[in-house]
């Protein structure tokens, strides 16, 4: 067994494909850690901040750690705060958006579309 720590300081900035005042950073996975069945993401939504209507590309669950921010899936949506979190299965279209004046941050959990694929097979 290991442990494997990433201090916040050390944490892989990233910017995703159709986010708009968002500031991610990585955790753990992608190209700085071995973690290779999910990715572990902390994402801070500026006010207006939004990620636009997407498919999701595996499994994944967000954790909105403070603020509010609306989650819109398949004509719901849904206001989230502080310890909410929300689960999106495979392919589900959705939006994230802080309609706020205020920051939000929020955790973003998600499985390896790779990893996933092959426990299907």
């Amino acid at each position: 067994m290991t442990m494997r720590v990433t201090r916040i300081a050390d944490a892989e900035p990233f910017s995703p494909v159709g986010h708009s005042g968002v500031g991610p950073v990585r955790l753990q996975g992608g190209t700085s850690t071995p973690t290779s069945d999910l990715t572990v993401a902390l994402s801070h939504y500026l006010p207006g901040g939004s990620a636009e209507l997407a498919p999701q590309e595996a499994e994944t669950v967000y954790v909105v750690l403070s603020g509010e921010l609306a989650m819109t899936a398949e004509g719901d949506d849904q206001i989230l705060s502080a310890f909410d979190s929300v689960h999106f299965t495979p392919g589900t279209l959705r939006t994230v958006e802080n309609r706020t004046h205020l920051p939000a941050t929020m955790l973003v959990i998600r499985a390896t579309p790779y990893r996933q694929n092959l426990r299907t097979v």
